[in-house]
């Protein structure tokens, strides 16, 4: 592998103006496709088998209006008046029949035909049912909505206007988004202590981010992409895209430091750190594509999605970075004498030690090895009690899907669901849907479904039965039932469960074979399901990574103790996760705007994500390490020597992606906000507390036992050649000092 990007690498150098001119028509014919044939995005959840899923299919055939989705228009008065008199009484006939003229709706169903007047008649709620996916309405249909129902604000009325029509549209990326990226380019200049130097990473990896993305979209006509695929995706494709540029730029400068021609050091860089890179992608997009055994059909493309983004970016820091130093050529060598220089020197191997380059002083990096080394048993204990303590709360981790409760404070869909819970309860905001299926017709059909609403108005956490409603299917019905807690409420699951339980003694009782779905009971399957496949994705995950990593560092102990740095770091970031999100720490001062479950893709993706990024991390500090050891045969003093190196490049990749993750955690986005919360202290806790510290003190503490591997293994692992010893012993080809 290494000597095929030598050459990609070379190739790439020497033919520069072409590569570029590659990246730059691919995308421009991506934009073109998505101008001529790109869809909507669709944020809608469905689980294939599911008793709510094939509910729901069946009536999107017999009864449209209930399997689409809907927008609710809420109308209050001023205290002490009366919603059902006039003027508001008037008022609200007035904006509904404007509200009936809107286009894709199909009906209209106004409070005293639904029975949504509030017991003190102090608000109203109205609905506008369309027979389509949220996905399908356009926003236009929504905005004339919200224009002619809040025509009825001129007589005194306040209103609101939400529903499941209403919801996460992804993150628009604006200046708040761009200030990560913007603190990543402030890291790069520190970095390289050049600002030509900085830019070449976050040019490429824009280019990147740009081609993933509008490649996403010119698939929507296709498949089912949600927005928080696409968010997901520039997420990751920015970060990884900053830092696998930033790995092969480091090395690739630190040759030229050394006296290496520009043509050669490029080449050079793509065989040995570009190798680490391939291998640092491979692991992200493996765990990423993973994700499609679930079965889930929005978390396969969002799997998919990001780990087409990550590949892009492997891609592009294999072929376009190249071409960006030729363009450069030797303007990226380090100033003589210079602190930019010296570590690069000193990075490369070239020198004594770091500490006479820099004039006696010795870097924080080395400095930060040193003190976690000096008592490795101490810092054992201390960091994984740490990591430890940080993961109790995760042992109350509950999974959900975010609904208009947990839209940002003040926005229309969120003033509609918090009055909605407060004036008619919480159940409203969720009701589940019971169909109803037999062999009767006619009044014998009537009966029976009005038989199945009586028991299930008994059943515990039922707040209100509606009346069966017929659908075009001879003897079929569906009966919407209130529950007394929110979408997110364990009552509510527990009541899903109940009906579910009942179905049997029903049949027998009435001969209808019942069902639930609606919403918020495939929200609730979704969240099953997810829970049911986290700890067997779990086991893959770290079944993958001792193997690789077996493979890579020819060792046992190091692929045991990276596996378990890696799921303290997830057990941690998920403990943060539910301190933060769901039991409510801090939520006020960090813009929480409502606590409850956590969305229940999260640990999955959680778990996807770090994995590849805990292995990037791994595979630069202990290639370091163990090419000391190899070189000097001394354990204890390999691990300083060998990690000093590579400190100060992870150190600023782990500040680069925790600043691109937090750049997005400002945004209202029920799912992007956990999700970018996670994925930046996940980083942190992995690069810091576990690869910088755990590992080197770990590795001090097991001597030369860490690279100890039995023979009949070393026989039959692969070796990957990660280091691209293939090339670097080639000669002078590769390896060599030409004079510039």
């Amino acid at each position: 592998m290494s000597v095929l990007l030598h050459r990609i690498g070379r190739t790439a150098y020497h033919r520069r103006k072409t590569v570029v001119a590659v990246w730059l028509v691919i995308l421009a014919a991506l934009v073109a496709c998505v101008a001529a044939f790109g869809g909507r995005l669709d944020d809608t959840f469905s689980v294939p088998g599911a008793q709510s899923q094939q509910a729901l299919n069946t009536l999107k055939k017999t009864l449209p209006a209930s399997s689409g989705t809907n927008a609710q228009i809420v109308y209050t008065v001023p205290r002490g008046k009366d919603v059902t008199k006039p003027p508001y009484a008037t008022a609200i006939a007035d904006s509904l029949a404007k509200v009936a003229r809107t286009p894709q709706q199909d009906a209209v169903v106004t409070p005293q035909q639904a029975h949504t007047v509030s017991p003190d008649h102090s608000a109203a709620v109205a609905q506008v049912q369309y027979p389509l996916q949220r996905a399908e309405v356009k926003q236009s249909s929504l905005d004339a909505v919200e224009a002619a129902a809040k025509t009825a604000k001129a007589d005194g009325l306040s209103v609101s206007v939400g529903g499941t029509a209403y919801g996460s549209r992804g993150v628009q990326v604006g200046p708040g988004e761009m200030i990560g990226v913007v603190v990543a380019l402030a890291v790069l200049v520190i970095t390289f202590g050049s600002l030509l130097a900085a830019g070449m990473p976050l040019v490429s990896a824009l280019l990147g981010v740009g081609v993933a993305l509008v490649g996403l979209m010119a698939l929507t006509p296709l498949v089912s992409v949600s927005s928080t695929a696409v968010t997901l995706a520039l997420m990751l494709g920015l970060a990884v895209g900053i830092d696998y540029a930033l790995f092969i730029l480091s090395r690739h400068r630190s040759q030229l430091a050394r006296g290496m021609a520009p043509r050669e050091s490029a080449a050079l860089a793509n065989s040995t750190a570009g190798s680490a890179v391939v291998f640092a992608g491979s692991t992200v997009i493996i765990a990423l594509a993973a994700l499609s055994v679930i079965g889930i059909p929005f978390l396969t493309v969002m799997g998919l999605g990001a780990a087409g983004a990550v590949l892009i970016a492997v891609l592009v820091a294999l072929t376009l970075l190249p071409a960006l130093a030729g363009f450069a050529g030797e303007r990226l060598v380090p100033e003589a004498g210079s602190r930019a220089a010296l570590r690069a020197r000193a990075a490369a191997g070239d020198g004594d030690n770091e500490d006479k380059q820099g004039g006696g002083r010795d870097t924080m990096g080395a400095r930060w090895i040193r003190f976690a080394t000096a008592k490795p048993l101490l810092t054992v204990i201390a960091v994984v009690g740490a990591l430890v303590v940080a993961a109790l709360p995760a042992g109350d981790l509950r999974l959900g899907l975010p609904d208009n409760g947990s839209a940002a404070k003040g926005s229309g869909e969120r003033v509609a669901y918090d009055t909605i819970s407060d004036r008619f309860g919480p159940g409203f905001n969720g009701p589940l849907l019971v169909l109803a299926d037999g062999p009767a017709t006619g009044p014998a059909a009537q009966r029976a479904a009005l038989g199945v609403a009586k028991e299930l108005h008994g059943l515990p956490g039922v707040a209100a039965v509606a009346p069966p409603q017929p659908t075009k299917a001879a003897g079929q019905s569906v009966i919407e039932v209130v529950p007394a807690g929110g979408p997110e409420d364990q009552r509510t699951t527990d009541l899903v469960n109940a009906i579910r339980d009942k179905a049997g003694a029903l049949h027998t009782a009435t001969g209808e074979t019942v069902s639930v779905t609606g919403t918020t009971a495939v929200n609730i399957d979704v969240s099953n399901r997810l829970r049911d496949s986290l700890l067997p994705y779990l086991g893959i995950v770290v079944g993958l990574s001792l193997i690789l990593l077996m493979i890579v560092f020819r060792s046992l102990v190091v692929p045991v103790k990276a596996t378990g740095g890696f799921l303290l770091s997830v057990a941690a970031s998920l403990g943060l996760v539910v301190a933060l999100f769901q039991w409510g720490w801090l939520a006020d001062a960090l813009g929480v705007a409502r606590t409850g479950p956590v969305v229940s893709f999260l640990p999955i993706i959680l778990i996807g994500v770090l994995f590849g990024l805990a292995m990037d991390y791994e595979v630069f500090l202990v290639s370091g390490i163990r090419e000391e050891w190899v070189r000097t045969g001394r354990a204890e003093e390999a691990v300083v020597d060998g990690a000093r190196h590579n400190t100060r490049v992870v150190t600023a990749a782990a500040l680069i992606m925790f600043t691109v993750f937090a750049g997005f955690f400002p945004t209202d986005d029920a799912f992007i906000k956990p999700i970018a919360f996670s994925l930046g202290v996940g980083v942190l806790l992995d690069a810091f507390a576990v690869r910088m510290t755990l590992v080197p003190a770990v590795l001090a503490l097991v001597g030369r036992a860490a690279w100890w591997l039995p023979r009949p293994l070393e026989r039959v692992l692969p070796n990957l050649d990660v280091e691209g010893s293939a090339v670097t012993a080639d000669g002078e080809r590769a390896t060599g000092v030409p004079t510039r």
